[in-house]
This record gives C-alpha cells, structure tokens and sequence, in this order.
C-alpha cells in the first residue's frame, strides 16, 4: 500500500513530527484506557490492550504515561467512550475512512463532517467506501531487519498472508484475527517491530495529481488534528513525481 508510508514521510518532510507526536501519544492513551475498560486491565489477559500498549511502546510512549491510562480504567473515573466509524470521499473522489472515539457522537459527527465539507470532500454513509478495503493486521519493521528475500521467508513461516519491501521498510499483513499470533513469531525471529495495528488496507487505490494531494493533505491534517479522531486512512496512491513535488 504505498499510501502508507509515503503519507508519513510527508508528515516528517512539512515538519509536523513535535505536534504529532502529542496528539499521537494523546490517541494511543486514549485507546489503552477503552481497551483495558472494556476487559482485564492485565495485557496478557486482554488481547486488545496488548495490543494497544505494543503500539504504544513502539511509539516510544513513556511507561508511565501507559501505566497512567490503564490505572484511568481500573480507578472508576474513565470516561465512556464510544466507538465511531466514518466514511467519506476526499478530492477526486479518494476513499477516506476515519475512526473515533468519542463521548459525544453529535459533536464529532458535526466536527468530522465539517471537516469534510471545508477540505473539499463530503462525508457519506457508513459501508459507503470501506467496501474497498479489507481489516488486516499490519506488522512492520525497519528496512535493515534483513533483505527482502530473507524477510519473505520470515513471513511465509509466521503465517503472515503478504509483504511489501521497499527502501522505506517491509510492511507485513496478515488477518486481522492472526495478528498476536504472526507479530509473536516475527518477534521471536526478527526483534521488536517498529509497528503492530489493525489497519484498513485499500483493495483499490485512486492517483492523484499534486493539487489533489495537497488537498488530500490538509483534509487529512485537519481530521487527525480533532481530538476525537483515532486514525484516518486512504486509498490514495501518490506518484513519485507528486512526492517529490510535495
């Protein structure tokens, strides 16, 4: 999927990295407080939480900050929050699917909504483009991790079902469900990962031309700058020459 990490060597290359990490850190607290609500506050017992606090981790969040949101789920005072899918088009007709998590479903369905119409893009119904996409685990590592062909064997003996190796890394998918299970043994074989989540990958990608990307970034931008916004992915597929360009 190159969407994905060409969008975040666009976020490091505009100089977002002190702001993102913030809101990142504040979004990843935020999803070990609901996980560790919704079952044991014990990672080992919860498989969503331990999920949630690898991510964590890899994201280099303080211990204590996720010490923090698993204590705000055991004490009582965690607020209720309610999970949110949205979907809807952004320029040219890109797919956009954004996930929240809110204590207030009018003020983010207003929010995102806004978003949308001011960025260009509409907000539509739910099942409206997610069709193009499939729920995966999504394991990566670093570049250097090992060569691409040493990588798909580490792959195809984990169980994983695709890889892809460039310069930027190797991004591994697996089913959604196999997650835990294919990330353990890449660990056991290669080291700690440098991400493992479920994501949305696009079984069909729309190209666009550097006025569109640069759209497509400030809706994006915007989306992910509301508090209530989890994550935002696309199908969009970014040309090297619009790359360079941004």
């Amino acid at each position: 999927m190159a969407g994905h990490s060409k969008w975040a060597n666009i976020q490091h290359r505009k100089g977002r990295q002190d702001k993102l990490r913030s809101k990142l850190f504040s979004k990843l607290a935020k999803e070990i407080t609901v996980a560790a609500k919704m079952g044991e506050p014990d990672p080992e017992k919860n498989p969503r939480l331990r999920l949630a606090v690898k991510e964590a981790k890899s994201s280099s969040v303080p211990k204590d900050v996720i010490d923090r949101a698993i204590n705000k789920a055991t004490g009582g005072d965690a607020e209720n929050y309610d999970e949110i899918r949205y979907e809807g088009y952004g320029p040219a007709g890109v797919a956009v699917i954004v996930e929240a998590m809110t204590d207030n479903r009018n003020r983010t369905a207003s929010s995102v909504r806004s978003i949308f119409t001011k960025s260009g893009g509409n907000l539509a119904e739910t099942g409206a483009v997610s069709f193009m996409f499939e729920r995966k685990g999504l394991v990566v590592y670093p570049a250097d991790a090992a060569d691409a062909d040493t990588m798909f064997e580490h792959v195809i003996e984990a169980g994983a079902d695709d890889v892809e190796s460039s310069e930027d890394g190797h991004d591994i998918y697996c089913g959604d469900t196999d997650l835990h299970e294919v990330s353990s043994a890449l660990e056991t074989a290669l080291g700690e990962s440098s991400s493992t989540k479920l994501v949305w990958k696009p079984t069909t990608t729309t190209e666009l031309d550097l006025v569109g990307a640069e759209k497509l970034m400030k809706l994006i931008e915007a989306l992910e700058d509301d508090d209530d916004v989890q994550t935002v992915t696309t199908n969009v597929d970014l040309s090297d020459e619009v790359m360079a360009q941004l």
